[in-house]
């Protein structure tokens, strides 16, 4: 018999939210955590940036892999088990990480994390919209998602800061602590669901509706769109603990891990970019968010250190904003099959951290932090000026 969901009032939707909100907070800082260790892993691997940056790519190509297929199964076999899955999945390669000495076997246990990392993005959210009474759905959504944001910040501050403290591999030690320690509690408090009706939908038939909105070009903007944000976004928090390394800045990596507080304006703006959205339109706000996102990349070109701080408060807004309008832009561009047009929103934005993570590379060991900032910054207003002209001269 189904359930209305659970409200407010019930202890059950706070065990949920505050549930998956941990969960989530520890998925993205396992996702995020070796963004600020890159530049000891060339030195203490004697590898090119290329190559340390591969600890990050293919973690998000792990990632992408495993949203596809678990989305899949968690649409058949229940939400519940994934996320637990995800949780220990992704806490025991912490262990083996830390006790290794080949770069190699690190990139392959990351691709391994990576594909059990996407467990819990892949289910909580229609565990959420089950579960949780249709009134309240917006306010737990909103919470979770704030709580992605949270993660990457946590993650990227904490490994900077012990592993100048102690070594990097009691960073890891750490994070698979706290996610063994969330998977137990997750087994004993999570509550059951009520609401889970197994798929009955051949994996034929959803092909058939991930072909259907590729072949939408509106949502292909979209998808695109999500795309070229997370590559400016990513390939400037990639670079930047190496830029800040050496000098004349010559910062160690606990003073760098400081700077990852700045997603703290993230997490505000993803809820300001709703309200506003709600006043002014979502392109419009949109668009803001965009130009913010380019002014700020912009101002980490200058070599004062106060400036470049501030420009990095400026992208954590601008992008946020813009990445929140985004993915809420989807579900208006889809006609149907809704759940695999936001999943393929999800896969186009981490291809977007796959790309932004190496892809620069080349350009940041021939030019400079100089190149790098002049493309992050102009892509995505490239790609918008494009997409503006294209539907002005269809119009």
């Amino acid at each position: 018999m189904q359930h209305d969901g659970y409200t407010l009032r019930d202890i059950q939707f706070w065990k949920i939210v505050i549930g998956l909100g941990s969960a989530s907070i520890f998925i993205f800082a396992s996702m995020y955590s070796m963004q600020p260790l890159l530049p000891l892993f060339t030195k203490e691997f004697g590898i090119s940036v290329s190559y340390a940056s591969t600890a990050m790519s293919m973690t998000t190509i792990g990632l992408i892999t495993g949203l596809i297929v678990l989305g899949f199964y968690s649409d058949r076999n229940g939400r519940k088990v994934y996320i637990y899955l995800s949780l220990i999945g992704s806490a025991i390669p912490f262990l083996l990480i830390a006790n290794t000495d080949s770069f190699l076997l690190i990139i392959i246990l990351r691709f391994v994390q990576g594909f059990a990392l996407a467990g819990v993005p892949a289910a909580a959210l229609a565990y959420i919209s089950e579960e949780i009474h249709k009134q309240f759905t917006s306010v737990a959504t909103a919470l979770y998602i704030s709580s992605n944001g949270l993660g990457g910040m946590i993650g990227r501050f904490m490994t900077g800061f012990i592993a100048e403290q102690a070594s990097w591999q009691v960073s890891l030690y750490i994070l698979s602590i706290f996610g063994t320690v969330l998977f137990i509690i997750l087994l004993l408090t999570l509550p059951k669901s009520r609401n889970f009706v197994p798929s009955d939908t051949t994996f034929a038939k959803d092909i058939e509706g991930i072909v259907i909105h590729i072949k939408n070009p509106a949502l292909l903007i979209v998808f695109g769109l999500g795309i070229v944000l997370q590559l400016s976004f990513t390939g400037v928090w990639t670079y930047l603990p190496f830029h800040l390394i050496d000098p004349p800045y010559s910062l160690s990596l606990e003073t760098i891990s400081y700077l990852y507080l700045a997603y703290g304006f993230g997490v505000v703006g993803a809820p300001l970019a709703g309200w506003l959205s709600g006043k002014f339109g979502l392109r419009n706000v949109r668009l803001a968010g965009i130009a913010l996102l380019a002014i700020g990349i912009g101002m980490t070109a200058f070599s004062s250190l106060a400036m470049i701080i501030i420009g990095l408060c400026v992208i954590c807004l601008g992008f946020f904003t813009a990445h929140s309008l985004t993915a809420a832009s989807v579900s208006k561009e889809a006609t149907h099959h809704k759940g695999s047009a936001a999943s393929l929103y999800l896969v186009s934005y981490y291809i977007g951290v796959a790309m932004g993570s190496t892809l620069f590379s080349p350009l940041y060991e021939t030019i400079g932090w100089g190149g790098l900032i002049a493309v992050t910054a102009v892509l995505p207003v490239v790609y918008v000026g494009m997409i503006r002209y294209r539907r002005a001269n269809r119009a």
